[in-house]
């Protein structure tokens, strides 16, 4: 597992931009463009890329606190 995998990611439309959005809260705050399958492989990259930088440097890194939603009440 990479470092980047606890980390939760998503895609989704948006109305207001008509545009899809990739998002990685707990790191960045987003990616944008027309093809969701692009954008999500531009929002690994960069996550991995962030990650990177973090241990390049000798931070740590953020916690991952966003989980995906376990249950539909």
């Amino acid at each position: 597992m990479k470092a980047s995998d606890r980390y939760h990611k998503w895609v989704e439309w948006s109305d207001e931009d008509q545009v899809y959005i990739g998002r990685c809260p707990d790191l960045i705050t987003g990616i944008h463009g027309d093809d969701p399958v692009r954008v999500y492989q531009e929002l690994e990259e960069v996550t991995e890329q962030v990650v990177q930088h973090l241990l390049d440097t000798g931070r740590e890194l953020p916690t991952a606190v966003t989980r995906p939603m376990r249950e539909v009440v």
